[in-house]
């Protein structure tokens, strides 16, 4: 192998620019070509690409988004997409691929694979940290943080207002964020698409919180839940007349620096893509289990389940009394 090619797609989650750096350093290392295919799958189709050299990712570590920018392709479900971007990437002489995303574009990469026989690799990035293979995605962290930043100013706003919160986090099947900020932010409920309480659960649960003297709350609501925090907001006001408020973090849980962590994370992912490239491994996604590097076939990393923690979701419930 000589060349090889890297992009990110899906979703922008900090630590894409540290994984895109491990990778071209490494390959540098191994006297590997690098080309940065700009734009995703989109890019790939187009044939946007760039060669890259360690010079090209320095001062990138500490980056959010990614350099290679991101994009989603509707013509990559359809396998005349597909066979145009392995048209070109056979073109540009690109041997292997990396691939840097999440489960749609996990898709895009196994079937890259299946049906033209590129070489590809995996990597993690997604702050859901919904793929079965890894006990961490690249961004999860970053994304935990900066959500638990927001929710320890708003308790403050709460407290001094007597107010109820309901603060929406990212999760539209996935309830890994808001479990786990809500757990270190301290929050009375937790509410994830993963465990769907009725609403007269909730309402319930507010209203014994009341009862027991808790004169401000704050409660953690998935946006994948009962159509997210704003609808359950104005459910729970009406049925129990407090004065409530919605707070939607949306897109700003995507963004910034990543944590030490996560740079952490991508790099070592980086690097075992590419080494694993260089085995002959193919269709496979890098991970990290029980702190290990461990290798998981892309079609599993979907096909299979990754479940919340039930211990966690139990203890938060104890920890709110």
């Amino acid at each position: 192998m000589k060349r090889i090619g890297v992009l990110t797609s899906g979703g922008d989650a900090p630590g894409m620019n540290a994984a895109i750096r491990a990778v071209v350093r490494t390959s540098t290392a191994h006297e590997l070509e690098v080309i940065g295919v700009k734009r995703g799958f989109a890019g790939m189709i187009d044939g946007d690409f760039i060669k890259m050299g360690p010079r090209d990712v320095a001062n990138t570590i500490q980056r959010g988004g990614t350099v290679l920018l991101t994009a989603r392709c509707k013509a990559f479900f359809e396998p005349e997409g597909r066979a145009q971007a392995a048209a070109k990437l056979e073109e540009a002489g690109i041997e292997g691929l990396v691939v840097i995303g999440g489960d749609g574009s996990f898709h895009g990469a196994h079937y890259l694979c299946q049906e033209h026989g590129i070489k590809v690799m995996g990597v993690p990035g997604t702050i859901d940290n919904d793929l079965y293979g890894t006990d961490f995605t690249i961004g999860y962290d970053t994304a935990l943080n900066t959500a638990l930043a927001a929710i320890d100013r708003i308790r403050d706003t709460a407290a001094s207002h007597e107010r109820l919160f309901f603060i929406e986090v990212m999760g539209r099947h996935a309830g890994f964020i808001a479990l786990s900020v809500g757990i270190a932010g301290g929050a009375e409920e937790i509410l994830i698409p993963e465990q769907p309480e009725h609403l007269d659960q909730v309402i319930e649960t507010v209203r014994q919180s009341a009862l027991k003297g808790k004169a401000s709350s704050i409660i953690v609501v998935a946006e994948g839940f009962e159509g997210g925090g704003l609808k359950v907001m104005e459910a729970v006001s009406k049925a129990t007349g407090l004065d409530a408020r919605a707070s939607i973090l949306g897109h700003v849980q995507r963004g910034g620096s990543p944590t030490a962590a996560d740079r952490i994370l991508a790099s070592r992912l980086g690097f075992a893509a590419v080494e694993a490239l260089m085995e002959g491994k193919t269709d496979l996604m890098a991970g990290v289990v029980a702190d290990e590097i461990h290798f998981t076939p892309l079609q599993e990393t979907w096909e299979k389940r990754k479940d919340v923690n039930q211990k966690m979701r139990l203890m938060a419930k104890v920890l709110a009394l």
